[in-house]
């Protein structure tokens, strides 16, 4: 009986001890493979005002999911609102200069075909005395009208050729009146133009006063809550990009040498059962030692490059849930991008 147990665990000795040297075999890193562990970060954008103001509504929560162009949150500021307000009265103002303007270059215009209509009519008068004047010297020559007659019909010329001046004057007057008004018109119209620029401008400063977020994005902080006065440029929410996921991992020069920017490479997270995919998309150009948070083999006073491996935007908003900033996990990389991956290292989305 002892023997027939002695032997049972001899077999099962022999079966787990070929199971796990099965295990290493399938586990083990071929030699152009490396990897080393890090943190998984998540790209943070903090979100400012342009104006001073007062925080009058936080409209997201730690933790939301914000569109892009989203309002996060609202200020009020008594000198926006009223550069807003003055802005458009001017502008108001400087339209109504406008119409007065063009107005008065109207009223002088017809004041010009008036006049045009006077000297027509003048001129005609004129003419007439003048014919008139003509016959009544050939008759004084010839004494058929008195002296008093022809008196009287130079009287009369004389004043149509006065009226005649005058109305060309008065045509004078106006045309003055007309180029004066254009004038005054093209000032007003730049008012106007200069008033509505600084209108706009205001409105966009007020606009402005609702801040919205720059991308689809997850909140991480809110910096500020109503009735905080906060300064230009101050901070207002912490945003979190879902779709810039990425690991910096520290290898030694002799597999840095052979890695390039956009070269392959997979992150696998501790606690996911899953090999996510990824791309060299920065490489230190400089050295250094091995920070303290990085677990290596090698000791620490070799120098390192840090690497930052970034997973595809598609991907990293697939599972946008699932990856979070500080997860620990390896990084793996190839140094000879010609070989295939391990069949443990082949891409497993969860």
């Amino acid at each position: 009986m002892r023997k027939v147990l002695l032997a049972v665990l001899l077999a099962a000795a022999a079966g787990g001890g070929w199971w796990l040297y099965q295990q290493q075999e399938s586990t083990a890193l071929p030699d152009f493979v490396f990897h080393s562990n890090g943190r998984l970060e998540l790209n943070r954008l903090d979100v400012a005002s342009l104006y001073p103001g007062r925080v009058e509504r936080v409209l997201v929560a730690e933790g939301d999911a914000v569109k892009a162009n989203e309002v996060l949150v609202e200020l009020s500021s008594a000198q926006s609102s009223g550069q807003l307000a003055a802005a458009q009265a001017a502008t108001l103002r400087a339209a109504e200069l406008v119409q007065r303007a063009r107005a008065g270059v109207t009223q002088a215009q017809q004041a010009i075909a008036r006049a045009d209509a006077e000297i027509a009519a003048y001129r005609q008068q004129q003419k007439v005395a003048k014919l008139e004047l003509d016959n009544a010297k050939q008759m004084r020559r010839e004494d058929l009208v008195s002296a008093s007659e022809l008196a009287k019909r130079q009287a009369d010329f004389e004043r149509a050729t006065a009226s005649v001046k005058v109305a060309q004057a008065a045509r004078a007057e106006a045309q003055a009146a007309v180029a004066q008004g254009q004038a005054a018109v093209a000032e007003a119209e730049a008012g106007v133009k200069q008033a509505q620029a600084q209108a706009d401008t205001a409105a966009s400063a007020d606009a402005d006063m609702a801040i919205r977020s720059p991308l689809t994005a997850r909140v991480e902080y809110r910096l500020v809550e109503p009735g905080t006065v906060i300064g230009a440029g101050s901070r207002v929410i912490s945003l979190l990009d879902p779709a810039d996921v990425s690991m910096n991992v520290f290898l030694p020069n002799a597999t840095v040498g052979g890695l390039r920017v956009g070269d392959e490479a997979r992150l696998v997270l501790d606690g996911i059962d899953a090999v996510f995919p990824a791309q060299v998309s920065f490489i230190a150009s400089e050295a250094q030692f091995t920070p303290k948070a990085v677990e290596t083999a090698d000791e620490r006073e070799k120098l390192v490059f840090r690497v930052k491996l970034k997973v595809p935007a598609e991907v990293a908003q697939r599972y946008d849930r699932l990856l979070k900033g500080g997860m620990t996990g390896d990084g793996y990389v190839r140094r000879d991008s010609s070989q295939a991956w391990p069949l443990a290292l082949e891409v497993r989305l969860p």
